[in-house]
C-alpha cells in the first residue's frame, strides 16, 4: 500500500511558531460533483432564513409603466425647412381627439384622430389629421412648460383657465380650422376656446394655416394661461402697459418653448454661432403668417431696440418693448452662463431659458390683480432670482436692461454710479409711466386682444343704461321695479307725471 505523501501547509510558511498542518495530497481531494454544488447551494439557502443577508440590494416596487404617446408636429411652421417636422414624446395619457384632461378638440371641428397600434399620433403632413395632432401638441406643451416652471421653484399649481373652479372643470377646446377665410387667431373666454384660421394670401394660391404655425398657437394659449390668473388684465379698459403684459407674454411663449426643446436649441446655436443677437427663427415671430402678409421677416422681431417713450399707447408697439428687453436678458445670461469647456452651449441655453421662463411667469403671478405696470413685474423678477440665490449678475442682467427701455431707474438714489446706487431689495421706481386715463390702442395687435367680449362695449352699453334709468326715476317716469336699477324718487310736484 502507497504511503500518502504529506506536504507542509504553504499558508503557515514563514511563521516558526505555527505547527505544521497535515494536507491530504492534490490526488486525494475529491472534486466535487453537481449534486454536491446544488446540496451545498441549498444549505446554504437555509441558514439563518429570517435575517437578511446585509450585502443583498433591498427589494423595490418596480417603476410604474410611463404612459404617453409619439407624435409628429411642426418644430416652427412650413416655412421654416430647416428643422421642419420632428417626432416628440408627450408623457401622460393621451386619447382620441387627441384630447386630456385639460385639453380637447372643439365640436365640429376635424374628425377626431385614432392613435395607432401602438399609442402613438403620427399622421401625414399637410392633413386635417396633422393640424389637429399638431395644435393639440402644441397647446399641451406650452402648459406643460409653464406648470414644470412653478414645480422647479416650488410652487407647483395646476394652472386653471379662467373658467375652471371646484364644480367646472371644464378642459379648454381647440379648432385648428375654426376660422375659415380669416387671416387670424384667437383666444375667447366665453367659448372657453382656442379658434385658428385660415386663408389664401392675395397673389397666392396655397392655403395658410395659421393653427400649423408653432409660435400662433403657443402665443394664443398663452392668453388662455394668462387669463387663468390675472383675468382682469384682458379687459380693453385697463392701462396699456397691462395690455402689453398680454401681448408680451404670448410671443415670449413662442420663444421659451421653442428653447424647451434641445433640438430647437440645438438649431439655434448652430445657426447664430451661440451669438444671440444674431438672426435666427427663434426672434421671428409666426414666419409664414408674416410672409403671407408681404413682411420680410415675422409678425414681429423680438431682438428689438424699442424703448417706451417711442411706443405711446399702441399695445403691439409697448409689447415689443417687454418682448425685447426680456430677450436681452435671456442673451445676457446665456453669456454669463456660457462654458464650452464645461457643458454644451446647446444644453446652457435649454436651462437658462427654463429658468428665466419660470422667473416671468413668477414674477407675473406676484404682480398686482388689476392695472400692472411693467415695473410691477421687473420688480418681482429681481425678487425672484434674489430669493433663488442667483449671482448678482442675474439681477444686474434685469435691471439694466429694462432701464435701457426706459421702464425703470437704474438704481436707488438718483446718483450717476448705477452700480453702487442698486440695492438689492429694494423696488426700482417706474421711469416712463401710462398717462392717467390712457386707453389702449389695440389696432395691430392677435385676434384675442381685438375681440369684443374684452373691450367692455358690454360695460358701457349698460352705464348708459343706467345713466338713462336714474333720470327716468328722478324725473318721474316711474315702471315696475328691475333688478339693478335705482330706486325710483316720489316727485314732489305730481304734475311732473304727465
Amino acid at each position: 500500500m502507497e504511503t500518502p505523501v504529506v506536504q507542509p501547509n504553504l499558508l503557515l510558511q514563514g511563521v516558526p511558531e505555527a505547527p505544521q498542518a497535515a494536507q491530504p495530497a492534490v490526488r486525494f481531494v475529491p472534486t466535487p460533483s453537481a449534486p454536491y454544488r446544488q446540496q451545498h447551494r441549498a444549505a446554504r439557502l437555509l441558514e439563518e432564513p429570517d435575517v437578511p443577508d446585509a450585502a443583498a440590494p433591498s427589494t423595490t416596487e418596480p417603476a410604474p409603466h410611463a404612459f404617453g404617446a409619439r407624435v409628429l408636429m411642426w418644430k416652427q411652421d412650413p416655412s421654416v425647412s430647416e428643422i421642419g417636422t420632428r417626432k416628440a414624446f408627450l408623457p401622460g395619457v393621451v386619447l382620441t381627439g387627441p384630447r386630456d384632461a385639460r385639453i380637447a378638440p372643439g365640436e365640429p371641428g376635424i374628425a377626431a384622430v385614432e392613435p395607432n397600434a401602438f399609442g402613438d399620433f403620427v399622421t401625414q403632413p399637410d392633413t386635417p389629421q396633422f393640424d389637429a395632432v399638431h395644435t393639440f401638441v402644441v397647446v399641451r406643451q406650452t402648459l406643460t412648460m409653464y406648470q414644470r416652471a412653478l414645480a422647479a421653484a416650488g410652487g407647483a399649481m395646476p394652472l386653471p383657465w379662467q373658467w375652471n373652479n371646484s364644480a367646472d372643470t371644464r378642459p379648454l377646446l381647440v379648432f385648428p380650422h375654426g376660422l375659415p377665410n380669416v387671416m387670424n387667431a384667437f383666444y375667447s373666454r366665453s367659448q372657453a376656446c382656442l379658434k385658428f384660421g385660415d386663408f389664401i394670401p392675395n397673389g397666392a394660391t396655397e392655403r395658410v394655416f395659421t393653427c400649423r404655425s408653432f409660435d400662433i398657437v403657443s402665443h394664443e394659449t398663452a392668453h388662455a394661461v394668462l387669463d387663468g390668473i390675472k383675468p382682469l388684465w384682458l379687459q380693453a379698459d385697463a392701462p396699456p402697459q397691462t395690455g402689453g403684459l398680454h401681448e408680451a407674454f404670448g410671443d415670449l411663449t413662442a420663444i421659451f418653448l421653442a428653447l424647451s426643446q434641445l433640438d430647437q436649441c440645438e438649431s439655434v446655436i448652430a445657426q447664430t454661432k451661440a451669438n444671440l443677437h444674431d438672426k435666427s427663427f427663434l426672434t421671428d415671430i409666426a414666419e409664414q403668417f408674416g410672409l403671407a402678409l408681404g413682411n420680410s421677416t415675422g409678425l414681429r422681431n423680438a431682438d428689438n431696440d424699442l424703448k417706451l417713450s417711442e411706443a405711446g399707447t399702441q399695445v403691439h408697439a409697448i409689447s415689443q418693448v417687454f418682448t425685447g428687453a426680456v430677450y436681452d436678458v435671456l442673451a445676457d445670461l446665456f453669456a454669463h452662463e456660457r462654458d464650452p469647456g464645461r457643458e454644451d452651449c446647446a444644453a446652457v441655453l435649454h436651462r437658462v431659458a427654463g429658468y428665466l421662463s419660470g422667473v416671468l411667469l413668477r414674477a407675473l403671478i406676484a404682480a398686482p390683480d388689476a392695472a400692472a405696470t411693467y415695473a410691477d413685474v421687473v420688480n418681482a423678477m429681481l425678487q425672484a432670482v434674489t430669493s433663488d440665490g442667483k449671482p448678482p449678475a442675474y439681477a444686474d442682467a434685469i435691471r439694466l436692461q429694462f432701464s435701457r427701455r426706459e421702464v425703470v431707474e437704474a438704481g436707488h438714489g438718483g446718483t450717476p454710479d448705477a452700480v453702487a446706487a442698486f440695492v438689492p431689495g429694494l423696488p426700482l421706481a417706474a421711469r416712463v409711466c401710462d398717462a392717467p386715463g390712457a386707453r389702449q390702442d389695440r389696432r395691430s395687435c392677435c385676434g384675442t386682444m381685438q375681440l369684443a367680449e374684452y373691450d367692455c362695449a358690454e360695460r358701457v352699453l349698460a352705464g348708459e343704461a343706467r345713466l338713462l334709468a336714474r333720470w327716468c326715476a328722478d324725473h318721474g317716469r316711474h315702471g315696475p321695479e328691475l333688478p339693478g336699477l335705482p330706486a325710483a324718487a316720489q316727485p314732489a310736484d305730481p304734475t311732473m307725471l304727465a
